[in-house]
């Protein structure tokens, strides 16, 4: 079969359908396959294993935590100048330089 004949019958509406539906069944049987290798890890002799694929399953259900779930820390921080803009032009103190 010639090169440009295949890449010609490729492009036929039958043959994309076809294509498509034997990439969905190969999809369902690799799901089959992947949901029974994640519930064989949930019982997996590593602890950190089991933990992942055990938060794996309860995502796909919905049950994860909350994203807001995090510590805040509030520190009162004085800024250390301090820029005045107003349109008033003010004098600046007078410093007494005789003061000890």
């Amino acid at each position: 079969m010639h090169e440009n004949h295949l890449s010609r019958q490729l492009k036929q509406p039958h043959i994309q359908v076809f294509i498509a539906r034997a990439a969905r069944q190969n999809i369902q049987i690799g799901v089959l396959r992947a949901s029974k290798r994640v519930m064989e890890l949930v019982d997996a002799d590593s602890e950190h294993v089991s933990l992942d694929a055990s938060k794996h399953i309860l995502a796909i259900e919905g049950i994860k935590p909350r994203a807001d779930a995090q510590v805040s820390v509030n520190i009162d921080i004085k800024a250390g100048y301090v820029i005045d803009l107003t349109d008033e032009t003010k004098q600046p103190p007078m410093i007494d330089v005789t003061r000890d």
